[in-house]
């Protein structure tokens, strides 16, 4: 047998929490790097980028290209479609092999489909440019696969102890661009600095994997990749996701790191992974990260209970939370943090106290993932030899839905109450929070255009979001998730604060002047919540977030959910978008309400011909 045209596959599930971002699947671009000199070709086909259905996509491929070995990567949600993708690739005669977190935790349940010839274990560089190299799996350590109906299991791969001697991943055969909404303004691409974690956090595919082992990249070659990254990406601002479960697990190699690239005046925004008891032990170090464009931190805090920690084997106290927050804002970096709900002792009291303990630590960002039981994990071992997990859809393994059986809380519930925990900490405040953030590294503030955008932007992908994890649940939990917004913390915060000292739209206050805006959500014609922004021609006195609505506006903008379909999902045109603007624009009848709305107008579109301005010409900054 003989491997001699490579076809690598990425599926095109996009689910749960990583919906965020398209992946760039370095994990491909790594295999083959490690294999593309002993073969004749190798490609990449990232099923998520394809704007074709991908059985179109993988078939087209496959007559094209007439791969002898296709190779798929899997995780627990892309089962069903990697099993598909398996089964075309075997229909025109190629040879399958399986990877990733998911077909190492399960290759025997894999190896008992037909069409599944090969599952590689663990890391797969080495391996496969083994299999590759031999032209058949017998005596390739890491891989299984099936002989006379028995599965077969080669001994284990040993751990690639020195990284540095991989290639870096072959980002020359990418044919996709990548990027995420969230920072529209940069290009996009992803970095390891080391592999594994030493944690045993029972929920994680990682000690599966890596065994709690965690090696580590020297800081010179991340170097040396960081600067490939930026001649590929032709020295445009970047933006880049390091993959690093852990990146602060060798705090030295860390620091060494930020000392090389404070050499290189980059304009590169990173996003890294780390534990928060790391964070809070080297404060210094800290600092170095922000000075050189590690902005983005983003830590398990996982639960304000130590039971809840204690359950997981987080092995850490909650009492290191605030310093490592500390640590981070202190500097104008964005401390973000991760809670698990649904955790099979917990109570709906408990959860529903996640986001308050969230903005009392000060996070300028979390996220609350429903707790998933994923093959392999010592979590799924517990609860399926309880016989609490109840969904064999391997789809709704996203840590978005519920899978299993909780004491005190029934799953449709738990899932409302992640939307509910979002909307709670997602407030007004913890916006102004994390620009306030953007003002203390860059002494400027962003512009009153450019921060409505982005709130917008964010909203709809939030939308979205929902309706590719909620579907037909989703209008549910959007008035869930707008009856949960009201805060009178809202007001405290942006009396104190001073909206105006964050966001620059001095222009905007001398149109309007002294103003009371009143944005309204209803439902069939009655009043959710509404957002209320007080204005005076030098600031803003305070927004404040009430249920219903208060009779003492001089402006109103009233939005009914009955504007939108949410029916089967979320998707607005151009038309849709005039039409609720309309309606939002007819909210004001009245001699007196109308030349108040004009100035809104007015005061708008200065702000937004000033703003596009600005992005041409900096000095009209000034006018």
């Amino acid at each position: 047998m003989s491997f001699k045209r490579v076809l690598l596959i990425k599926p095109s599930g996009r689910h749960g929490l990583s919906y965020a971002f398209d992946l760039i699947p370095t994990a491909l671009e790594y295999i083959a790097a490690s294999v593309e000199d002993v073969v004749e070709s190798v490609t990449i086909l990232d099923l998520e980028m394809e704007h074709r259905p991908f059985k179109e996509a993988v078939e087209e491929s496959l007559i094209a290209l007439d791969p002898d070995l296709v190779g798929i990567t899997m995780s627990a949600t892309e089962h069903s479609e990697g099993l598909e993708i398996a089964r075309l690739a075997k229909s025109k005669g190629a040879i399958t092999v399986l990877g990733g977190y998911h077909p190492t935790a399960i290759p025997d349940k894999l190896l008992s489909q037909l069409q599944v010839d090969l599952v590689v274990r663990g890391e797969g560089e080495i391996t496969m440019r083994d299999l590759v190299e031999k032209g058949g799996p017998q005596g390739v350590r890491g891989v299984s696969y099936r002989e006379s109906g028995q599965a077969i299991h080669n001994p284990d791969r040993e751990f690639i102890e020195d990284l540095d001697n991989l290639p870096f991943p072959a980002r020359h055969l990418r044919k996709y661009t990548y990027g995420t909404r969230l920072m529209r303004d940069r290009e996009y691409d992803v970095l390891t600095t080391s592999r594994g974690c030493f944690g045993r956090c029972t929920f994680c595919c990682e000690p599966t994997m890596s065994k709690g082992h965690q090696r580590y990249r020297s800081p010179e070659k991340v170097i040396e990749e960081i600067l490939e990254i930026v001649s590929f990406h032709d020295h445009k601002p970047l933006s880049i996701d390091v993959t690093d479960p852990h990146f602060m697990g060798r705090p030295a190699i860390v620091e060494r790191l930020c000392d090389l690239l404070s050499q290189q005046k980059l304009d590169i925004r990173f996003g890294v992974k780390v534990r928060a008891d790391a964070v809070s032990k080297h404060p210094d170090i800290v600092r170095k990260m922000i000075s050189v464009g590690i902005v983005g931190f983003e830590m398990g805090i996982e639960s304000p209970n130590m039971s809840d920690i204690r359950s997981v084997s987080k092995g850490l106290n909650t009492d290191v939370h605030v310093q490592a927050v500390n640590n981070i804002k202190r500097w104008g970096g964005n401390a973000g943090g991760t809670f698990v709900i649904g955790l099979p002792d917990q109570t709906e009291d408990e959860i529903l106290e996640f986001p308050a303990y969230a903005k009392k630590i000060g996070l300028t960002s979390a996220a609350y993932g429903v707790a998933t039981p994923f093959p392999g994990t010592r979590f799924y071992e517990e609860l399926n030899a309880q016989g609490l997990i109840f969904e064999t859809d391997w789809n709704r393994f996203d840590e978005m839905h519920s899978v299993f059986k909780s004491k005190h809380i029934p799953s449709e519930r738990i899932e409302e109450l992640a939307s509910i925990c979002m909307a709670r900490f997602w407030t007004v405040d913890t916006f102004l929070e994390k620009e306030r953030m953007h003002l203390i590294r860059s002494s400027s503030k962003k512009a009153l255009v450019s921060f409505i955008g982005d709130k917008i932007q964010e909203l709809n992908f939030s939308l979205e979001m929902g309706s590719q994890l909620q579907n037909k649940n989703l209008g549910k939990h959007v008035l869930s998730v707008i009856e949960a917004s009201a805060d009178p913390n809202v007001e405290v915060y942006t009396r104190e604060v001073g909206v105006h000292n964050i966001i620059e739209m001095a222009l905007l206050l001398r149109i309007l002047g002294d103003q009371t805006v009143q944005l309204t959500i209803m439902s069939n014609g009655v009043a959710i919540t509404s957002w209320i922004l007080k204005t005076t021609r030098e600031e803003v006195e305070y927004i404040r977030v009430i249920r219903g609505r208060s009779d003492l506006s001089t402006i109103n903008l009233d939005m009914d959910l009955n504007s939108f379909n949410f029916d089967g999902g979320y998707d607005l045109d151009i038309i849709d978008n005039l039409r609720i603007l309309g309606k939002l624009l007819a909210s004001n009848r009245g001699i007196k309400r109308q030349p108040n709305m004009l100035r809104l107008l007015m005061a708008g579109g200065l702000e937004f011909v000033v703003g596009y301005l600005r992005t041409i010409d900096p000095a009209a900054r000034k006018n």
